[in-house]
This record gives C-alpha cells, sequence and structure tokens, in this order.
C-alpha cells in the first residue's frame, strides 16, 4: 500500500475526533468496572478474588495480545478492524447481560470486551499516526483522553443505569451505545494514494524474473508446437492416407523425446522451487533468531530491566484501586448521603490532568523524565499506603485523586523508554514492556482480592499493593543512579534492528 504523505490536519482531525470518540466507548465500561464489580458480587455470591477477574481480563487482555492486534491492523487495515471490533465489544457487553455464572462473564466480557479494545486502541493510534507527522505528539495526546473522559462519564451513567434498569438493562444499554463505534469507524479513511498502481506481490526473497520469462516462453512455445503438429497431420491425412501413417509413427517418437526433455526441465524446477523454500525458511529461521537476541540485548542494559520489573509490580499494585476503590468505601461504611461522586469518577478526571500535566513536564529540557517517572512511582506507593487509614468519603476522595493523577503517567512511558533503549529500539522494546504492563493489569485485582477474601479486610491487600508499588520505584531508581548515563549511551551505540524498522513502518 502506497501512503501519501502526512497531511497534518484537514481529514487528520477528523480522524482524532472519531478515534477519540472511539475510545471513551470502548473503555468507558472497562475502565468503569468497579460499579459494575459492586453487582455482580451481589448477584453471582462469589469471592471478590474471583470476580476481580472479570475487570482485570477485560482491561489486560488487549496489552497481552498486542502483538496480534499490530498483525491485524497492518494486514486488513485500520477501518476494518475498528468495524469488526466495534461488533466485538457491542456483542460482548450485551452478552454480558445474559450471563447466568462468572464464568460466563471471563469469556463475554473478559476476552471478548478486552480484545476488542485492544484491536481498537491499535487501530486509532495507527490511523492517527498515518494522518500527522509534526502534530503527532498533539493528535495522540488528544485522542489518549478518551479513555479518561469514557471512565469519568460511564462511572455515574452505569450506577444510574443500575438505578433504573437493573443490572442486565446497564449492560444492554451499554453495548448498544457501543454500536457508535461503528460509524466512527466507517470514517477512518485510509490515507493511500489512489493514483498509484497497485502493488504487486511479493515474498520475502524475490524470485528470479528470468524463471518467470522462461516459464511463460516454454509454455507458449509448447503451445505452438501442439498446434503445428496437429495441423501438419491432418493435412497429410487428407491428402495421403499411407504417409499419415508414417508420419503418426515419426510423430510419436518425436513426442517421446519431447517427453523426455519435460521430464528433465520439470526435475530442474522442482530442485529451484525446493531450495527457494529452504532459503525462505532459513531467512525466515535467522530472523527470529536475530529477534530473540536483540531482546536478550535489551535484557542486559540494567536501566530496561529496571524498568521491566517497575511496570510489572506497579500495574500489579496501582491498578486495582480503579476496580476496587468503590468496594473500599462500602466496606468503610461510607452513607450515601455523603456520597457525591463516584470515586471511580474522580479517578478517571484526575487521570486526564495528570497526562496533560506531566506530558507538559516531559517536554522540558531541564527535567529528567526518569526521575520524573519513578517519583510517580513512589508516590503512588506512598498514597496506597495511605488508602487503610482513609475512612471517611473526603479522605477516600482525594487519595482517589491523587492516585488517577500518578496514573496519568502513561503520557510519558515512552519518553523513558526511548531514553532507556534509544529510539531505533522503541518498538521492540515498547512491545516486551506493554506485554508485561498487560499480565499487571490482569493479575493485580484478583491478587488484592484473594487477600480480602483471605483476611476479610483490605489492610493488607493495600499494603501489599503499595509494596509492590515502592519495589519497583526504588529498583529503578537503584538502577538509574549510578549507570544512567552509560547505558543510554551504550544502547545509542547498539546497530539499528531490521525487524524493529519492519514493525515502525507497519505503524
Amino acid at each position: 500500500m502506497v501512503f501519501r504523505k502526512p497531511p497534518d490536519g484537514g481529514w487528520g482531525w477528523v480522524i482524532v475526533a472519531v478515534s477519540f470518540f472511539t475510545q471513551f466507548l470502548c473503555y468507558g465500561s472497562p475502565l468503569a468496572v468497579g460499579v459494575l464489580y459492586l453487582e455482580w458480587l451481589d448477584a453471582f455470591g462469589e469471592g471478590k478474588g474471583k470476580t476481580a477477574w472479570v475487570g482485570s481480563l477485560a482491561n489486560g487482555i488487549g496489552l497481552l495480545a498486542s502483538p496480534v492486534c499490530s498483525i491485524c491492523v497492518s494486514s486488513f487495515g485500520a477501518r476494518p478492524v475498528a468495524i469488526f471490533s466495534g461488533f466485538m465489544v457491542a456483542g460482548g457487553l450485551m452478552m454480558s447481560s445474559f450471563a447466568p455464572n462468572i464464568y460466563f462473564l471471563y469469556v463475554s466480557y473478559g476476552i471478548v470486551v478486552g480484545l476488542g479494545c485492544g484491536l481498537l486502541y491499535t487501530a486509532t493510534v495507527t490511523i492517527t499516526c498515518q494522518y500527522f507527522d509534526k502534530h503527532r505528539g498533539l493528535a495522540l495526546g488528544l485522542i489518549s483522553t478518551g479513555s479518561s473522559v469514557g471512565l469519568f462519564i460511564y462511572a455515574a451513567l452505569q450506577r444510574e443505569l443500575i438505578e433504573l434498569y437493573g443490572l442486565d438493562g446497564c449492560l444492554l444499554i451499554v453495548g448498544a451505545l457501543s454500536l457508535n463505534i461503528l460509524a466512527c469507524g466507517s470514517l477512518m479513511r485510509p490515507l493511500e494514494s489512489s493514483s498509484a498502481p497497485p502493488p504487486e506481490k511479493m515474498c520475502v526473497d524475490k524470485v528470479p524474473d528470468q524463471y518467470f520469462v522462461y516459464r511463460e516462453k516454454e509454455k507458449t512455445v509448447e503451445e505452438n508446437i501442439s498446434i503445428l503438429e496437429k495441423g501438419y497431420i491432418d493435412e497429410k491425412c487428407v491428402n495421403n492416407v499411407p504417409d499419415c501413417k508414417q508420419d503418426s509413427t515419426l510423430n510419436k517418437n518425436v513426442l517421446s523425446s519431447i517427453t523426455i526433455n519435460e521430464k528433465d526441465t520439470y526435475k530442474k524446477k522442482v530442485v529451484e522451487q525446493t531450495n527457494f523454500c529452504k532459503q525462505l525458511a532459513k531467512r525466515k529461521w535467522q530472523l527470529y533468531l536475530t529477534y530473540w537476541k536483540e531482546t536478550m540485548v535489551l535484557f542486559k542494559n540494567k536501566v530496561f530491566s529496571a524498568l521491566f520489573v517497575a511496570i510489572l509490580l506497579f500495574d500489579i499494585g496501582g491498578f486495582p484501586p480503579s476496580l476496587l476503590m468503590e468496594d473500599v468505601a462500602r466496606s468503610a461504611n461510607i452513607s450515601e448521603d455523603d456520597y457525591y461522586m463516584p470515586l471511580i469518577s474522580i479517578i478517571g478526571i484526575m487521570t486526564t490532568v495528570g497526562k496533560l500535566i506531566l506530558g507538559i513536564l516531559a517536554d522540558f529540557k531541564w527535567v529528567n523524565t526518569l526521575y520524573l517517572y519513578v517519583t510517580t512511582l513512589l508516590m503512588t506507593g506512598v498514597a496506597l499506603f495511605a488508602i487503610p487509614f482513609a475512612k471517611s468519603y473526603l479522605t477516600l476522595a482525594m487519595l482517589s485523586g491523587v492516585l488517577g493523577f500518578l496514573t496519568g503517567n502513561w503520557s510519558i512511558f515512552p519518553y523513558v523508554t526511548t531514553k532507556t533503549v534509544g529510539i531505533e529500539k522503541l518498538t521492540h522494546a515498547y512491545g516486551i514492556l506493554m506485554f508485561f504492563a498487560g499480565l499487571g493489569n490482569s493479575l493485580g485485582p484478583p491478587i488484592v482480592g484473594w487477600f480480602y477474601d483471605w483476611t476479610q479486610e483490605y489492610d493488607t491487600a493495600f499494603y501489599f499493593s503499595g509494596f509492590c508499588v515502592l519495589l519497583g520505584g526504588f529498583l529503578l531508581l537503584l538502577a538509574a543512579l549510578p549507570c544512567w548515563n552509560a547505558c543510554t549511551n551504550q544502547s545509542s551505540k547498539l546497530p539499528p534492528n531490521t525487524y524493529s524498522y519492519k514493525v515502525a513502518s507497519n505503524a
């Protein structure tokens, strides 16, 4: 596919708008799943750890399947994937309204909705990057706020819908709203040149053109020989019958010799094709070996290894509040009269603020983004340790706002990754880190829920969460202090990765 130069405007702003609403519609319910979590606890009577798997799968499966999502968008394009994923999200939400047990929700809400959200996220980011170059950072920042605004609005919306129509009616209505993703996806017009000729199908290793020319010429020659032989025999048979028999005998001898030559030619073709397949398999294997070698080189970087541990522990400990904060307030016996706004809504709006402010700070030359990221991790750990001491709505609301703001450090995470491994390794390294982030998202809420099932209180669970985040922050700080400059200089001298360039070109 031949793409034009990014216009940095025009229809690109329509792409930004529809991508914003796409993330708003698909991530609104999964991020605000804490409201549904309370209803599922009452409806199915399962433990908190088992019930928390629904929301953790919905938010983590998209990150875990990010390589598959990238392949789908690269193969089929952003618009078809967005439309198909819209059906997945809407269908999964509507199916969840008929769930007979918690295991059905694992599939309908956790896997189907989660995978649809992952596909939509990849599609929106890809199509936005194709339309913007100079203003790409601004465009990506605008569409990323769609999920945070969706969390803010859907938390209150789902609460009202549950009161009016019950849990099943809420899921049906939210699923129907998600069908608007189809309209947004249909506007994601691909940026391709209509005047460019259609690309030829190419293999990884180009087959020599002489082979195809030889094959076509051979086919044409064989056809001409057969036509001439047929006409010559017919003419002889009409004019002279005895000569016809003699010529037919001679023709059989000629055809037998031609058959022997054809067999030799066929054997040569088989040998050529076999060698071609062997070379293709060998190059593919070399590509995979190169990929794993580059992965091992990344983990030799001390800062990257610490960053991988930090993002895993951060998501294990930092993600559960967005899912369980409503249940924490109910466990603290907070009166509904004092409940002015859902705590999840506060987390959502402050996450938006945090993304913008932390992103602006990262653009200042005097700010070290790695130290800024470490600071957000340490402050998040302290805030998690303070949750067990919060016994009123006001203190829980303040802690929710702080946690939401600090969760906005996702906006500076690409900066930290780039500074750690270099721009040429960004795609490779970011994919690995996002996989472990998805693993942390999937494991965090169930672990906290299991702690509650064992102890019947949230204090131990949030002490564990705070310890995980603080441990990751201190490990990253220790790895960065002595060898930060050495690691960045070493990573900048590494040769460019061919695999990373291929992935980046697809994105």
